[in-house]
């Protein structure tokens, strides 16, 4: 049988930090810019997500980049690289 050792590339993403009210965890607002099918107008989508920051060294406002990780909480399935 073989085995698989092909590392997995995992999602990375960049955005803001909106939120540091809980404890080692943060919250990242992610935009995208998206052109409307009809109208050929630019529109600016955004979705939040629950990103682990061991230290809690990220304030809100930072310019942040996160990364997919296995689930660490309900929610919680990204981790904080770095600041951008």
């Amino acid at each position: 049988m073989e085995t698989r050792t092909q590392s997995v590339k995992k999602r990375t993403l960049k955005g803001t930090v909106v939120s540091t009210a809980m404890q080692k965890t943060v919250v990242v607002r992610v935009d995208r810019v998206t052109v409307h099918r009809l109208y050929h107008k630019r529109i600016t989508q955004s979705r939040n997500y629950k990103a682990h920051d061991e230290d809690g060294m990220y304030a809100v406002g930072d310019h942040v980049e996160i990364a997919e990780c296995r689930p660490l909480s309900k929610e919680k399935k990204w981790r904080v690289i770095g600041k951008i």
